[in-house]
């Protein structure tokens, strides 16, 4: 897998697989996140070498307005950088499945696709719009933070709202917000509940 259009496709293809097996089950975000990874491996076909799980990207003086906006919130002495740390990742063929911290530098450089996965898991709550638009966001900063670097990649917000009952899954105003702040921040959109699915990437 070398391009981003097949990174894309991978997950065109395994999201019908994803929406199915993760609303079958109520879990955790974490389970939720190896159920995708898994879905990727098997049915997007993604090489094992090629997709890691909450890998660690330290961003040294970032340039983004946002990261650094979170960095000055740090305390004094590990201010400097930012590091983000993507739910699950598509990487190129050239990251030579090394994806540790010591090896941040080329996970930035080598990424193909980011995804941060959203849960409905808590009790008496949802999700709510600003923890939803602030991952959007960050995933946003964190594309700049690339293409300034000299490479490219695609941010994807995925959200499992499978909450069985309505008035514990996002509202459809949260849902609007979201969609249209991944819209205008050219960040892919992915949402799967009981019985509503979108699929923008």
């Amino acid at each position: 897998m070398k391009s981003l259009t097949a990174a894309k496709l991978a997950i065109n293809e395994a999201w019908p697989k994803i929406q199915t097996e993760c609303l079958a089950v109520l879990g955790s975000e974490l389970h939720y996140q190896a159920m995708i990874y898994h879905l990727l491996r098997e049915h997007g076909k993604v090489p094992v070498e090629q997709i890691g799980m909450n890998v660690k990207m330290w961003i040294d003086k970032p340039k983004s307005i946002l990261f650094r906006q979170l960095d000055k919130k740090k305390h004094l002495d590990y201010r400097g950088g930012f590091e983000p740390i993507p739910d699950v990742v598509i990487f190129k063929p050239t990251i030579n499945r090394d994806w540790r911290r010591r090896n941040n530098q080329q996970t930035l450089l080598n990424m193909l696709v980011a995804i941060e996965v959203k849960a409905s898991e808590r009790a008496n709550s949802r999700l709510q719009p600003s923890e939803i638009t602030l991952d959007i966001r960050k995933l946003a900063a964190h594309r700049e933070e690339v293409v300034r670097m000299g490479a490219k990649m695609f941010p994807i917000m995925l959200i499992i709202d499978s909450a069985p009952k309505e008035s514990e899954r996002m509202t459809e105003q949260a849902l609007n917000i979201s969609q249209d702040l991944a819209s205008e921040l050219g960040v892919g959109f992915l949402y799967a509940s009981p019985d509503h699915s979108i699929c923008r990437i």
